[in-house]
């Protein structure tokens, strides 16, 4: 498959996620504990343990090595960590009750591991959710099936609460990096340009002038030798500090991806 199209299927599969999940009920959350629907909206939620009744794991939920994180974004749910994505709608009742709606999930193969992982959570998800919240710095967040079932989560503020809307852009990282100077300090920096690309995932050209990118974009790492575009979320520093950028950059997803020989 070559880049191009590679692209073009991320980029379609996204919308057709999106589509998918906007046509579900959006949620109804009319008499429902506002300050619980900010909570559940303003955090990532990692899961930490999931058990039934008696108190015993849920047979195949953690698979070793991976984590699922949860996230409620206006009318959407999704969720990311084991094999597929899962995204759907989500509402919470008056009475405190989560419902997700029928979650839709990309179509990839896994171990089995990770696929009985997505199979155990999605069955729990599936049904009518008390929720039990406790906030803090840190908060709790304990969903609760009528069959006494309980998922764990770990709730950590996502950065639209923190810095407010990111701006989505795509930056081409050069295959080598550069000396450069940010301030008083001396070191490696990225070389990077913007790239543009059209509803179908084509190039829009030309792209823009190649320059030292000072500082770091979180998740990614870079291999020296390998060129990349990346799918960036950008988010405004509300505090910039000296010698540092204004804007905070986080990695969404690696589009393209090529060994480039010397």
């Amino acid at each position: 498959m070559t880049v191009h199209a590679r692209l073009l299927m991320w980029i379609t599969l996204g919308l057709a996620l999106t589509t998918a999940a906007l046509a579900q009920t959006p949620p109804n959350r009319r008499g429902a504990d506002p300050a619980v629907v900010r909570s559940l909206q303003s955090n990532v939620w990692t899961l930490q343990s999931g058990s039934d009744a008696a108190g015993t794991p849920i047979d195949g939920l953690m698979a070793p090595g991976k984590t699922f994180q949860m996230r409620f974004q206006d009318a959407r749910v999704s969720i990311q960590g084991g094999c597929n994505t899962m995204n759907g709608s989500w509402r919470l009742s008056p009475q405190g009750q989560l419902m997700l709606g029928r979650l839709a999930a990309t179509m990839m193969a896994c171990e089995p591991a990770l696929m009985k992982a997505d199979s155990a959570l999605s069955a729990v998800l599936a049904q009518h959710l008390d929720v039990d919240l406790q906030r803090g710095d840190r908060p709790t967040l304990r969903l609760l099936s009528p069959s006494r079932q309980t998922l764990v989560f770990s709730g950590e503020p996502t950065r639209e609460s923190l810095y407010g809307k990111a701006t989505r852009i795509f930056l081409e990282v050069a295959p080598q990096t550069v000396e450069c100077t940010s301030g008083v300090m001396r070191g490696q920096c990225l070389r990077v340009r913007e790239r543009r690309f059209d509803q179908y995932g084509l190039r829009i050209e030309p792209p823009g002038e190649w320059r030292n990118f000072h500082g770091g974009i979180e998740g990614y790492t870079h291999t020296a030798g390998v060129r990349n575009v990346l799918r960036i979320n950008r988010y405004p520093r509300k505090q910039v500090p000296a010698d540092a950028s204004r804007y905070i950059y986080v990695l969404d997803m690696v589009v393209e991806s090529e060994m480039i020989s010397k």
